[in-house]
């Protein structure tokens, strides 16, 4: 059987926080903010932050409201226009009836053909 090598290395840098140095991906500069934020001045940020999603929450919500008031007219529009295409269907069946057609100025002036012939 092989013997194998299970001795770990790192091959990461080993660096002190004390020492900085220019490599890949390490920053020599640290920003440290020179201003610090009270727990006051926390609350309110907080508290600004809660009343602007709630407001944007209100708009959000308000919104279906808006376009129900524009459903509804388009609603009421649609309904008219049954109601008016009913009507014409009522009109149409009383001017296409056979009696009306019979006795019609146009029936009335159409003779009889003498010879009817058919197509093949």
């Amino acid at each position: 059987m092989y013997k194998t090598n299970t001795n770990y290395v790192s091959r990461r840098r080993q660096t002190q926080a004390s020492s900085r140095s220019y490599g890949r991906n390490n920053n020599i500069a640290i920003f440290q903010p020179t201003a610090k934020l009270g727990a006051v001045t926390q609350f309110l940020m907080l508290g600004i932050l809660i009343a602007v999603l709630g407001i944007i929450f209100l708009m959000n919500s308000s919104k279906p409201a808006l376009y129900g008031n524009e459903i509804q007219q388009i609603d009421s529009k649609i309904s008219d226009l049954e109601t008016k295409k009913a009507d014409l269907e009522v009109e149409n069946a009383r001017l296409t009836a056979l009696s009306n057609i019979e006795n019609s100025e146009v029936a009335k002036k159409m003779t009889t053909p003498a010879s009817v012939s058919y197509a093949k």
